[in-house]
């Protein structure tokens, strides 16, 4: 069976909560569970000392029976000092696509164009 440590929506419409859970990789996002191992609250502040609660004993055990962590709860757990989170560099990722580029160069043009009739 392959592990996941992944995060379960709960709260209502607009307002999410999360809790960190253990669950089989196959079941549902936010269905059937084996262990809840912490919550993560999104709407309170990024320096709030109780945005993310992890239990980290029961984290390392899980981490240590092969459990995997998904991208969101790899950055908690890094966090933490559990786990170590790759760092990860995409410079076109800002880099404007290719009809942006031509929309930018149309209008250089046209400008150009202006101020050289005038």
């Amino acid at each position: 069976m392959s592990l996941k440590i992944r995060l379960a929506r709960g709260g209502a419409k607009k307002r999410p909560h999360y809790s960190i859970v253990i669950a089989d990789a196959r079941a549902p996002r936010d269905g059937r569970f084996i262990e809840k191992i912490g919550t993560f609250d999104p709407l309170k502040p990024r320096d709030a000392e109780d945005r993310v609660k992890l239990d980290v004993d029961r984290a390392k055990h899980w981490l240590s029976h092969g459990a995997q962590p998904t991208d969101r709860v790899l950055r908690f757990l890094d966090a933490a000092g559990l786990a170590q989170r790759p760092a990860r560099s995409n410079p076109q990722k800002a880099e404007p696509g290719a009809k942006a580029k031509e929309r930018a160069a149309e209008r250089e043009a046209k400008a150009a164009e202006a101020a050289s009739a005038e």
